[in-house]
């Protein structure tokens, strides 16, 4: 009997990435830097990105893609401050995918913007394997979710291209370590950046708010 394998998840991957390298080729020749902000449920990311537009609103164009299964709270958020804001749900799927961001990007005026800030769903597992077009892959980890999270999720920490680890000022009553975090992230992935940082500490905040503009900057000068 001749039987035939069909291995699904490899084939829906490899449509994925090709409709990924579509989005990031239009991104690319807009010059608009594509961040992908993967983290759990409450980790934070939402307030990053909310401090991030606040900062360098000013000096760069600032669009969101904000991810969620069902409501737009995120969104509506985000929406407040002024910049355009596409809400994506995702229905029963735990992740944005490349053309759920494709769509998306039919609503925005590339031409208009110079960074894009992609909030994932809150998820640290379903994100990894779904490239989006993204320029950087940004995992937010928070102390409250356990200072074992690291090891717990090692592949999103082995894909990304920033580590963050948020709200470090109340890791103590928490009973969090965040060295114990920053070490095992560093495990998993000796090159890749960790920031500690909280929105009550201005010096680490400005670590978030540079590493964005450092790639803007490098992108405009690449294209």
């Amino acid at each position: 009997m001749l039987m035939h394998v069909i291995n699904i998840g490899h084939d829906v991957l490899k449509a994925n990435d090709k409709i990924a390298e579509k989005n990031n080729r239009l991104l690319e020749k807009n010059a608009v830097l594509a961040v992908n902000i993967m983290g759990a449920i409450g980790s934070g990311k939402t307030t990053l990105i909310e401090k991030a537009i606040i900062e360098l609103g000013d000096k760069y164009r600032i669009a969101v893609i904000a991810g969620d299964v069902i409501a737009d709270m995120d969104a509506g958020r985000i929406a407040k401050l002024g910049v355009t804001t596409i809400p994506v749900n995702t229905g029963r799927e735990c992740h944005l995918d490349a053309k759920l961001v494709g769509k998306a990007l039919k609503s925005i005026d590339l031409k208009d913007i110079d960074i894009l800030l992609i909030e994932n769903v809150g998820n640290l597992i379903c994100p990894v394997d779904y490239k989006l077009g993204e320029h950087l892959r940004v995992v937010v980890v928070s102390v409250t979710e356990g200072d074992d999270i690291v090891l717990k999720h090692p592949f999103i920490f082995k894909s990304s291209d920033v580590a963050i680890i948020h709200k470090k000022d109340i890791a103590e009553a928490v009973f969090a370590s965040t060295q114990k975090m920053e070490h095992d992230v560093r495990e998993l992935n000796p090159n890749i950046p960790v920031m500690t940082t909280s929105i009550h500490d201005k010096t680490s905040m400005e670590q978030w708010f540079s590493t964005i503009s450092s790639f803007a900057d490098k992108l405009k000068q690449s294209c």
